[in-house]
């Protein structure tokens, strides 16, 4: 089975229960669980989450995750390559106008060839990714 890649939006939406999208993301993140599906994610997200979370009473479960990421092999980062192509779909306004954060994502799911992210980020969609909530 292919890895699940971890997005900003879903991993905001689990940790702030006031988020729109707490309800939707509980339960899909919890089957994802149960079936033992991997999940990944890149240096990027955990930058964004970072930023969200600075003043936040989950502030910890962005380095919690991070540590946890990386001891299981599952924290990218990306290739010199990767921001290349990231910077030339930005510049394109690939995707909606994704923002640069969402385009490394992209890059970095399809040389992964992960097709799902936990996330309910539209740009996803708009790039061809299949959102769980």
């Amino acid at each position: 089975m292919k890895p699940i890649f971890l997005d900003t939006v879903g991993l905001i939406a689990l940790w702030d229960t006031s988020d729109q999208w707490h309800l939707a993301a509980l339960p899909v993140f919890s089957k994802l669980l149960a079936a033992g599906r991997t999940m990944v994610t890149s240096s990027c997200i955990l930058l964004e989450c970072g930023n969200a979370a600075a003043r936040r009473p989950y502030r910890l479960d962005v380095d919690d995750l991070r540590n946890e990421m990386l001891a299981r092999g599952c924290l990218f980062d990306p290739t010199p390559d990767d921001l290349t192509r990231a910077w030339d779909a930005y510049r394109a306004g690939y995707a909606g106008d994704a923002g640069i954060v969402d385009q490394i994502s992209f890059v970095m799911m399809r040389r992964l060839s992960i097709d799902e992210a936990f996330t309910n980020d539209r740009h996803f969609r708009a790039a061809g990714f299949t959102n769980l909530f």
